[in-house]
């Protein structure tokens, strides 16, 4: 049932945000009035706890990232209110990057830009080749289209295998290994959770092709770092493309920033005036869905952590 102008406060203060509350039908309104909070500090949790205390008609918030574990950490969302974060609104974009990490891998565009005089390089094409996908979200939907011109022939692995539109298999987590072992491009773009954090440990990493590409377009804790330098220093992988990292910021001085076959970017596969357009997208579609009474977009699953 449609509702005038839901009432809205915006977290800190984004112009932004407010307009696109306005342009949904919504009323920008100080927290102590609001019924819906969207929250822009991309630095986490912060202060949320005591808004959310002291605004308790708050029953709608919306988180600005897709990346929700420091607000699960610290304890906020078992508290009875929807929840939305931007999952999905990002995806086409998130798995641009992952195929361009992933070409500049297998065509050793590093090396060669790098190199001072002229010296071939090992190549392997995208073409035709196995690749396995890690993760069932937009993410990974996204990067079955993107790489459907090359033939690529694509497992994806995910919680539960529900089939994906244009991957050739769909596998659950229990058979990850069966899918590393001859891909030779292995993207991981699925959330941080208990079960998923390390989820590329040594095992994987050595259950992996010698001629595969890791590219991590998701989290840092997905993969343990020294057991990656150390798969990267024996050449037991071709290579890793990193756009998040653990620990992150990546230190300087980390053995990762040294090594010819890692291809780190600064997580910023998202980070772009396009993130902030489909930010305020998702802002204004849920806030016309609040006032509709439409089912809102990117809901969070609290139990199962994204």
């Amino acid at each position: 049932m449609s509702r005038p102008e839901p009432r809205v406060a915006v977290v800190p203060d984004w112009p932004q945000a407010a307009d696109a509350i306005l342009s949904g039908g919504g009323r920008v309104v100080p927290a102590a009035e609001a019924e819906g909070l969207v929250w822009v500090d991309w630095s986490g949790p912060g202060r949320l706890g005591s808004v959310l205390e002291e605004s308790p008609n708050i029953s709608w918030v919306h988180l600005p990232g897709a990346g929700i574990e420091s607000f699960i950490d610290a304890g906020l969302l078992a508290d009875g209110r929807t929840w939305t974060c931007s999952k999905g609104a990002h995806s086409s974009l998130i798995a641009e990057h992952a195929l361009a990490l992933a070409l500049a891998g297998l065509h050793s565009l590093p090396t060669s830009a790098r190199a001072s005089s002229w010296a071939p390089t090992r190549v392997t094409a995208l073409a035709g080749q196995p690749v396995t996908i890690v993760g069932g979200g937009g993410i990974a939907n996204a990067l079955v289209g993107y790489l459907d011109p090359f033939g690529a022939r694509v497992t994806v692995v995910r919680r539960s295998p529900e089939p994906v539109a244009g991957a050739l298999r769909t596998l659950g987590t229990d058979s990850l290994h069966e899918a590393l072992d001859a891909a030779r491009l292995v993207v991981l773009a699925l959330a941080l959770t208990p079960e998923t954090r390390h989820i590329i440990g040594a095992a994987e990493l050595e259950a992996m092709h010698e001629r595969a590409w890791l590219v991590n377009v998701s989290r840092g804790g997905h993969v343990d770092t020294d057991a990656l330098v150390d798969a990267l220093e024996r050449d037991a992988i071709a290579g890793a493309a990193l756009d998040v990292t653990d620990p992150e910021p990546l230190p300087d001085g980390h053995r990762l920033w040294s090594l010819a076959n890692c291809i780190i970017t600064p997580h910023n596969a998202g980070s772009s005036g396009a993130v902030m357009r489909l930010l305020t997208d998702r802002i204004r579609d849920n806030v016309h869905r609040l006032g509709s009474g439409e089912p809102l977009l990117g809901v969070v699953d609290v139990d199962a952590g994204y």
